[in-house]
């Protein structure tokens, strides 16, 4: 049996799609609960600079250059904000998620 950890193409890209699939039946209503909790902690807990460069560099696709260029600033700081954007978004999501397991065990 060949190795298919490392398998290319169509058959692996049909592999992972449904395995997509399957997941996303299972856990659809914790990944509604993560994107709920993203857009809170995006409103509540970056800053204004942070929220535009993320929102900037993800949703709208831009690179770092074109992102300082609207922003008026380097690109080496674009990529600490949003570096600093990302941690702060992690540590409120890991939190939130911590809460929530907790509030799961005393059930």
């Amino acid at each position: 049996m060949p190795n298919t950890r490392y398998r290319k193409g169509k058959l692996y890209a049909a592999d992972m799609a449904m395995y997509t699939r399957q997941i996303e039946a299972d856990n659809s209503h914790e990944v509604s609960r993560l994107k709920r909790n993203l857009i809170r902690a995006l409103r509540e807990d970056v800053t204004p600079r942070q929220r535009l460069a993320l929102l900037l560099y993800y949703a709208e696709g831009k690179n770092m250059r074109e992102i300082g260029e609207r922003l008026g600033v380097d690109k080496s700081t674009v990529s600490r904000t949003i570096k600093r954007g990302e941690r702060r978004l992690q540590r409120c999501l890991r939190y939130g998620a911590e809460a929530y397991l907790r509030s799961m065990d005393s059930l």
